[in-house]
């Protein structure tokens, strides 16, 4: 059974694959793949919360 860091690293290489169309970088392990994806996008790229289709209530924000 795989381990928690190897679902990580699954998950993050499908998702790079899926942006990038190419195999991720050979030594990075999950959280150096998704702190390359996340880094590499800018918050407005989301355009999902400058929807006015959505009310306030229904925006979940990080907790602190």
């Amino acid at each position: 059974m795989p381990g928690r860091d190897d679902k990580i690293y699954e998950e993050a290489a499908a998702l790079w694959r899926a942006l990038y169309n190419e195999p991720p970088p050979a030594v990075a392990d999950g959280k150096i793949i998704l702190d390359l994806i996340f880094d590499s996008q800018s918050p407005t790229d989301y355009d999902r919360l400058a929807t006015p289709h959505l009310r306030r209530t229904n925006i979940t924000f990080p907790k602190y």
